[in-house]
């Protein structure tokens, strides 16, 4: 396999769009995604960039990215927020995504972090097991809370 790892450029977040609507398919979630290719561009290459991605190319196509940003830990000091780790589905299977997370562990390692964390969905069984077989502990005891768009507008106006 003739696969290369590597920091994405500015170019590639076309491919990495493809790669996040592809996954939003693969988890029922294909209204949610109203990210563009603009935001990725301001976002990933500002200065600081406001994330990481890396690309998985195999004989010169993206099959896969991994996306990610700092965070900081009242407890632990710092740390990384994987958002995405995403191969596309003709690949998954292949080693693209154990290569991508190797990859991004070792990223977080070199920037000092004390944890790494992510999410993943409960009916995900083949994603929980591939990150349980690499150490990582998936809690059932934690629940992610999030606002959208239209909840912090109300907060705000009922301020």
């Amino acid at each position: 396999m003739n696969l290369i790892i590597r920091i994405a450029e500015r170019e590639d977040m076309k491919s990495v769009l493809l790669l996040i609507n592809e996954l939003a398919e693969f988890e029922r979630e294909t209204d949610v995604v109203n990210l563009t290719y603009d935001d990725l561009i301001r976002d990933g290459f500002s200065d600081p960039p406001l994330f990481v991605c890396f690309v998985a190319v195999l004989n010169n196509q993206i099959v896969g990215m991994s996306l990610s940003y700092s965070r900081y830990s009242t407890w632990k000091g710092k740390t990384m927020h994987l958002e995405d780790l995403i191969v596309t589905e003709k690949e998954r299977g292949t080693g693209i995504g154990n290569a991508l997370f190797s990859n991004f562990i070792k990223y977080s390692h070199s920037k000092g972090v004390k944890r790494i964390e992510w999410a993943v969905l409960n009916w995900n069984i083949n994603a929980i097991k591939f990150y349980e077989s690499k150490g990582a502990v998936v809690y059932d005891d934690w629940h992610i809370a999030q606002m959208n768009e239209t909840a912090i507008k109300n907060f705000i106006s009922n301020k």
